[in-house]
């Protein structure tokens, strides 16, 4: 698999480029917004890249940081999702504004994206609005979260609540959980919910 590029830009077109690494041509598309950050043709540049192989085309995807790339392979985990709609997604909107949307589970600003429409985005944040955790993404929805808060919330969100729910059932318990074990905390939070 090929996971990443270093070489130099060769040349640039709509939604994609071409990185020449060791005398090889790499054709990648790119979000429209890793394109602007390329610079001009002759320079050096780096792609964190997705290797897409189906019966009819091999086609490879390029991304500035890790991070995007983590969320280009989030969104081809949903149903329906192919890599161009992936794509599309990315370059239509920012990728913190599209983790902020499917963890808000903002239907309205996903089918701002071209081809995205309510059914589509509905399908967006059903399959990922618990994999997204705007505090450990470092984004705006809340505090950063501790690892073993960052783990109850991940079980809360296992168990088919909300982010933003098991974020404040996390929030919610008492000081004394802190450092009781997994399943002590598990119950603790499950009485936000009035459970157990």
């Amino acid at each position: 698999m090929i996971a990443l590029l270093h070489g130099e830009l060769h040349a640039k077109g709509t939604d994609w480029a071409i990185v020449q690494v060791g005398g090889i041509g790499f054709r990648v598309h790119v979000p429209a917004s890793v394109l602007d950050e390329l610079g001009d043709v002759g320079e050096t540049v780096r792609l964190y890249t997705h290797l897409a192989v189906r019966d009819d085309a091999i086609a490879l995807y390029g991304f500035a940081t890790p991070e995007q790339l983590e969320l280009f392979d989030l969104l081809l985990g949903v149903t329906g999702i192919g890599p161009r709609s992936a794509l599309t997604l990315l370059s239509s909107t920012s990728p913190e504004t599209l983790r902020m949307a499917i963890a808000q589970e903002d239907v309205e600003v996903l089918m701002r994206v071209p081809g995205i429409g309510r059914k589509t985005a509905s399908r967006l944040i059903l399959e990922l609005k618990g994999r997204i955790d705007l505090g450990r993404l470092g984004l705006s929805g809340g505090p950063a979260l501790s690892p073993e808060q960052a783990e109850l919330v991940d079980v809360l969100t296992s168990l088919g609540y909300t982010t933003a729910e098991a974020r404040a059932a996390v929030a919610g318990l008492p000081p004394e959980a802190r450092g009781q074990p997994l399943e002590e905390r598990i119950r603790l939070a499950l009485r936000y919910f009035g459970g157990v």
